[in-house]
């Protein structure tokens, strides 16, 4: 008798295992499968939450940064020019620029940047999200002081002299 194998009769235990691990019964089961979908869901509903929190973060955190850049692209034109720009996309034309072609172009990163107004003595930027609560929450504005207020429940007017709200640092 060969070594490892078990003799019933004329049938030995490797040629009863083969007969039942034959090639088409050596797949998973369905409940195998509905465990692993489960548990794939599962992961899924907890995660997806927590990456759309984050993306709407990162567009915040990059608007901030956009209305930053806008106020000290301003303050650095008046310098050249004698007076604030009056609008975007002669900040980003100027030569040289002084903002980037695409935060000249009024949109970056689910936010909309607007110069709401200007004149010799002072501006007022709004930065709103294109579609609030999916691209971002808040709203943001900045005058000529460089102080960033924020709004939680409505967007700036793309017209107004003044800026009011709370303070990033609240």
């Amino acid at each position: 008798m060969k070594r490892g194998f078990l003799m019933l009769g004329n049938l030995s235990l490797q040629s009863v295992r083969n007969v039942y691990l034959s090639p088409l019964k050596r797949g998973f089961t369905l409940v195998e499968v509905m465990i692993v979908v489960a548990i794939i869901a599962l992961l899924a509903a907890i995660s997806i939450p927590n990456l759309l929190r984050a993306r709407l973060n990162a567009n915040e955190a990059a608007a901030i940064g956009g209305v930053r850049t806008l106020v000290i692209a301003e303050h650095s034109y008046r310098v050249s020019n004698t007076n604030f720009a009056w609008n975007l996309s002669t900040l980003s034309t100027a030569s040289p620029p002084y903002i980037d072609s695409v935060l000249g172009s009024g949109t970056k990163q689910g936010y909309t940047f607007t110069i709401a107004s200007s004149d010799n003595t002072a501006f007022a930027l709004v930065a709103n999200p294109v579609t609030r609560a999916r691209t971002g929450v808040r709203s943001f504005c900045a005058a000529d002081d460089g102080v960033i207020y924020y709004n939680a429940t409505n967007d700036y007017a793309t017209n107004l002299t003044t800026c009011s709200g709370s303070t990033l640092g609240d």
